[in-house]
C-alpha cells in the first residue's frame, strides 16, 4: 500500500512538469459536468465500494486504463472536531473482462488508510476546489467520453451543500492544474507519521494561497 500510494502521489506531481509549458497557451481543460458518456455504472460501483456507505464531502476517484482503480475523500468531522483524509485503492482492478463480458469485482476488500486533518483546513480545500471546479468548468459543458484515464471529481456545494460532479482528463494548466499538486500532498499525509504530516498541511496551506491566487487573477483576467 505504501508504495502504490506514494507512486500516485508522485504521477500526480509529476504531471505538473507540463503545465508551465501551456502557460502561454490558451488553457482548455477536458472537464465537463456530470458523468461522462458510458462511465456511470463503472464509477457508480467504484465510488461505493470505495465510500463503504460514507457520505464524502469531497471526492477524487481515479479510473485508470488499465491499472487498479484509486481514490481520495475528505469526511467532515462533528462540530469542529478533525475530519478523515482517506486515501483508498481497490485490491485488484474493479472493472475487468471475464468470459467475453464485462465484470465489476466490488465483492473485494479494498486497502485503505485513514488519518486525521485539521476542519479549518479541509473546510479551505473543499471551498477552494468548489470554487476552482465551478468556475474553469462552464455550467453548459457536459463531461466527455475518454478511453484512458478519466477523474471523477465530487465536490459540495458550500452554498447548498449538494454534490456537484465534475469529469475528463487530468487537469494539465490553469487554476486546476494546482489541485494536481494538492491531491499528491493528500496522498502523501496519508502516508506520513504524525510529525511529518504536519509538514504535508503547511505545504497544502502554500498550494492553497498560490490556488487562490490564481483564481484572483483568472477572475480579474475575465473582468479587466
Amino acid at each position: 500500500m505504501r508504495q502504490r500510494a506514494l507512486g500516485l502521489a508522485i504521477a500526480a506531481l509529476a504531471a505538473l512538469a507540463t503545465t508551465s509549458a501551456h502557460a502561454a497557451d490558451a488553457c482548455t481543460l477536458d472537464l465537463g459536468r456530470g458523468w461522462p458518456p458510458a462511465t456511470e455504472n463503472y464509477g457508480t460501483a467504484v465510488e461505493q465500494l470505495f465510500f463503504a456507505g460514507d457520505k464524502p464531502v469531497l471526492s477524487l476517484t481515479r479510473l485508470p486504463a488499465r491499472s487498479a482503480e484509486s481514490g481520495v475523500q475528505l469526511f467532515a468531522g462533528e462540530g469542529e472536531g478533525d475530519w478523515r483524509l482517506r486515501f483508498t485503492e481497490a485490491d485488484e482492478r474493479i472493472d475487468v473482462w471475464s468470459g467475453g463480458k464485462r465484470e465489476l469485482r466490488v465483492g473485494q476488500q479494498p486497502d485503505v488508510v485513514e488519518v486525521p486533518m485539521p476542519a479549518a483546513l479541509a473546510r479551505r480545500v473543499v471551498t477552494d476546489w468548489q470554487r476552482a471546479l465551478s468556475s474553469q468548468v462552464p455550467a453548459d459543458r457536459a463531461a466527455q467520453f475518454h478511453d484512458g484515464e478519466v477523474l471523477l471529481f465530487v465536490v459540495d456545494d458550500v452554498a447548498t451543500g449538494q454534490p456537484q460532479r465534475y469529469s475528463g482528463l487530468q487537469p494539465g494548466c490553469g487554476p486546476a492544474a494546482e489541485l494536481m499538486e494538492q491531491l499528491g500532498l493528500l496522498i502523501e499525509a496519508t502516508d506520513d507519521s504524525d510529525e511529518k504530516r504536519y509538514k504535508r498541511w503547511r505545504e497544502l496551506e502554500a498550494s492553497l494561497d498560490e490556488l487562490e491566487l490564481q483564481l484572483e487573477q483568472t477572475l480579474a483576467g475575465a473582468t479587466g
